[in-house]
């Protein structure tokens, strides 16, 4: 049978032009995302990004204005994801090494400059392009392939 597609939300929070990372997947420190993960029912978007924020850092944001929609999916598998990325601003908290995510996913959490982006693993991508406001940023970035 196969799964459906997972939605999920995700934050651009930037703080003294540099942008907010996690570990994309427990146990795995070389590829990294934008914070925030999948919807629950009964939430708005916003809302379901504020929570996953604090829960992977320990932040307090304002979630403002959609900025990308990604997808990416395991061609070999039954995984597909569509995420939907906003802006967000720093509303409260900063990051603690101490910092527990409840789900036991995210345990690095980071403040990256584009310099230092531009040699990470990171998806989507685009992500520099639309953290940073590149003229040429995607709204949509098409499928891509999830990492093995």
């Amino acid at each position: 049978m196969t799964r459906p597609i997972r939605l999920a939300v995700r934050g651009i929070l930037m703080h003294n032009d540099r942008l907010l990372l996690v570990n994309a997947y427990k146990g795995r420190g070389d590829l990294w995302c934008a914070p925030g993960g999948g919807a629950e029912i009964h939430q708005s978007l916003p809302e379901n990004l504020a929570r996953e924020i604090h829960e992977e850092t320990g932040l307090t944001v304002q979630v403002g204005t959609p900025c990308l929609l990604n997808e990416f999916h395991d061609p070999d598998g039954d995984f597909h994801q569509v995420e939907v990325f906003f802006r967000c601003t720093l509303a409260g908290g900063k990051l603690e090494d101490t910092w527990q995510d409840p789900e036991h996913i995210v345990s690095l959490r980071r403040w990256v400059t584009r310099e230092e982006l531009d040699g990470m693993t990171v998806r989507p991508r685009s992500l520099a392009a639309v953290a940073w406001g590149d003229r040429d940023a995607p709204v949509y970035d098409a499928l891509e392939v999830i990492l093995p």
